[in-house]
Formats: structure tokens, C-alpha cells, sequence
């Protein structure tokens, strides 16, 4: 009776979401509107519905209930009562690696493609190994946080006390398991939520004291935080297109301890010499707009609702901001280009149109793995302008 009911709220929910809202933003207004539902329904319709959407468009042959046991079985280390009614036998490989899994699932589905979970994979950057890439689907990506060297030890302990298992990555990274709460745990302040690849992008920085740097496309703020903590005595300039999201960034800032920086809204497809006419920058970050491609495994719902034809939409946006934003760097100085997406378009087709149309000559640039690290799939690159 459980697995038939849960299996009835499965499938009314998924026939109610169109992808218009991200999964994470649709599934509490669903159940604020469905109050029938208890706090246990709630977590096992999560739990299948973002496991049904880890296997893309694999077997789609199938009727949504059997795809459904396939991919919790694939995503979960415990039979949901969905699987276990359907499947008993099962259970003797739930607790294999993935990898062998996904061979279990074949023997049983020889249809199975590992390249049909991600529809456009045809589009990924050379680099990414597309096995490992595929496979990382049904992994749920860790937490990651940034903190101070020297706090490192402290909050540490703090995590140890509240029973929250934390690895350490390196002396500023910490992983944590995904949807760890640390609102009571940690001081407000003393950490920064971001993801391993996201923070690796800092070495690409490479800040000097009294610099002049501007973070463009700012959003929340990650990147000027990380630029902060790499070299505190800088002049800041952030923009972005959305004034809400501006408003938001002082707190975060008197938190990190900036005081010195300046805010602007700024549409960078425009010409905006009126506005930064006086401007040049020792430096800029375009942590640029992009179809995010390298974060699917956090909203996997993108495998199924994700158009193709946005790719080249958004290639066209970066090309075009790039070129509104270089004339306003110094010569010898740096741009950092990054994205978190896993896409050609995006990545290595920018930077070399950059190179070929802009006087900027490329130093660096890196596909970041985070696949391999239970993280996000980003990319960087660091242009210095002749």
C-alpha cells in the first residue's frame, strides 16, 4: 500500500511540472499548495522525482514507473518501498558502486545508453571524459564551503560537535554531504558556501595590492568574496544586470569585511562609456551568463527540459559582453573568463573567438573536472590584453 501510494505522488507531481521553475523552487509551493501531503510523503516524492530526472532521456521506452525504479536504484543506496515492491532481488546490488550498477541495469535493459542521459552530450568541451562525466548523474553533488586557513581548525570542531561529517579538501575547501544546514552551527560570516571548481577558479586571480579590479557579471558575489580573500587591499567596482541582486551583496560584504567597492547596474550588451568612460581595471572577472550545462547534476530536471538551441543563444551573449567589457581593461592585464558549463560553445569557441577578434592573447585556460570530485563541471581562462 506505501509503494502504491507513493507512487501515485510521484506521478501527480510529475505531471504537474513543466520545467518553467527550477525543481527546488516548484516542489515547496507544490506541497504549500497540497498540505495533505505529510513531512515523509514530501521527502520520498523528492527523493523520486529528482532521481527520475538523473536518468535524462535514457529509456524512455519505458513507462515512467519503471524508469523511475531504474534511476532510484541507480541514484539511492537504500530500495525505495517503489523499487522493492517491483524489484526485491534487487536489493543484493544496491550498495554497489555506480559503475557496476549501470552494468547490473544493462544486463537487465540492454537498450540502456549511458549517452542518453545527457541529450547533448555531442556539445561537451574536449577534455570532459564523458564516461565519468555521464556517470557522475547519479551522484548527488556534495557541499562545498570556503573558509579561512586559520579558522579552518575551529569550525572544524564546531562541525565535529553538531555531528556533521566534513572532509577537508584543502586547508580553505571543506566538503560536506548536500543539504548539510550550518545556519546553527556556524558564525554568520565565518564561511562561504561555494563550490570546489568554483573556488579552484581563484588561482587564475592572481591579484597585487592597490589594484583596481572589476567584478562585471557579480550575481551573488562569490567571485569578489574569493578575489577578497586572495588580496584584501584592492578597489572594487561589481556589476550586474539585476539591481535585487546588488542590494543583496552588501551584507554579504560587511560580513567578508569589505568596505572599499563600488556597485553599478549595468546591461554589458549596451554601450556603457557614459557610465565607465573614467574606468580602467587592473583586472576583470566575466563569470558570464551560460546555459550552467556543468551544474546539471544539482538540477538534473535540465536533462529532460533543457532546449538545445539556447547553447548558441548564450554563446552569442558572452562574445557580446566581452566585447563591450575589454575596452575598459589596461594593456598587460588580465580577464578571467569563467562559466560552469561543460559546452564547446561556450567555453574553448569563446576564447578563441576572443583571441581572433580582440586584443587578447590567451595565457591560460582549463576545463575544472568537477565531476571527479563530486563537485561542478566549470571552465576558466585567463586573457591578457596586448
Amino acid at each position: 500500500m506505501k509503494a502504491i501510494h507513493q507512487l501515485r505522488a510521484f506521478e501527480q507531481i510529475l505531471n504537474s511540472y513543466d520545467g518553467t521553475l527550477p525543481l527546488h523552487r516548484f516542489l515547496p509551493t507544490y506541497f504549500k499548495q497540497n498540505k495533505q501531503m505529510g513531512s515523509s510523503d514530501r521527502r520520498w516524492a523528492t527523493r523520486h522525482l529528482y532521481s527520475f530526472f538523473r536518468l535524462g532521456n535514457a529509456l524512455r521506452i519505458l513507462n515512467n514507473e519503471e524508469r523511475l525504479c531504474i534511476a532510484d536504484f541507480l541514484c539511492q543506496e537504500t530500495l525505495s518501498p517503489v523499487v522493492a515492491q517491483k524489484f526485491p532481488d534487487w536489493s543484493d546490488h544496491i550498495l554497489l558502486p555506480v559503475p557496476e550498477k549501470i552494468n547490473f541495469i544493462k544486463t537487465l535493459y540492454p537498450d540502456f545508453n549511458l549517452e542518453d542521459v545527457y541529450p547533448l552530450h555531442l556539445h561537451l568541451s574536449e577534455d570532459v571524459n564523458k564516461t565519468e562525466f555521464l556517470t557522475s548523474f547519479f551522484n548527488q553533488p556534495d557541499l562545498f564551503i570556503r573558509v579561512r586557513a586559520t579558522d579552518q581548525q575551529e569550525i572544524i570542531d564546531r562541525l565535529q560537535k553538531a555531528e556533521i561529517p566534513a572532509k577537508v579538501i584543502n586547508e580553505t575547501a571543506l566538503s560536506l554531504p548536500n543539504g548539510t544546514k550550518l545556519e546553527t552551527v556556524l558564525a554568520e560570516g565565518s564561511y562561504q558556501v561555494q563550490d570546489l571548481s568554483s573556488q579552484h577558479t581563484g588561482h587564475y586571480f592572481k591579484p597585487n595590492k592597490w589594484d583596481k579590479w572589476w567584478d562585471c557579471c557579480a550575481a551573488s558575489g562569490g567571485k569578489t568574496l574569493l578575489l577578497h580573500s586572495l588580496e584584501p587591499v584592492l578597489e572594487l567596482l561589481v556589476t550586474d544586470l539585476r539591481e535585487s541582486i546588488l542590494q543583496n551583496l552588501d551584507e554579504r560584504f560587511r560580513l567578508a569585511g569589505i568596505k572599499k567597492y563600488h556597485k553599478k547596474e549595468l546591461d554589458l550588451l549596451k554601450n556603457n562609456d557614459q557610465i565607465l568612460h573614467h574606468y580602467q581595471f587592473d583586472g576583470v572577472i566575466l563569470d558570464a551568463p551560460c546555459t550552467g550545462s556543468g551544474t546539471w547534476g544539482r538540477t538534473p530536471e535540465m536533462l529532460t527540459f533543457f532546449e538545445e538551441r539556447k547553447i548558441n543563444q548564450f554563446s552569442t551573449i558572452q562574445k557580446g559582453i566581452v566585447q563591450n567589457i575589454v575596452k575598459y581593461l589596461k594593456p598587460g592585464k588580465p580577464l578571467i573568463y569563467i562559466t560552469c558549463s561543460a559546452f564547446m560553445e561556450e567555453n574553448e569557441n569563446v576564447v578563441k573567438h576572443m583571441v581572433d577578434h580582440l586584443p587578447l592573447e590567451l595565457e591560460k585556460m582549463e576545463l575544472i573536472k568537477g565531476y571527479e570530485h563530486r563537485a561542478d563541471t566549470m571552465f576558466v581562462a585567463r586573457l591578457i590584453k596586448k
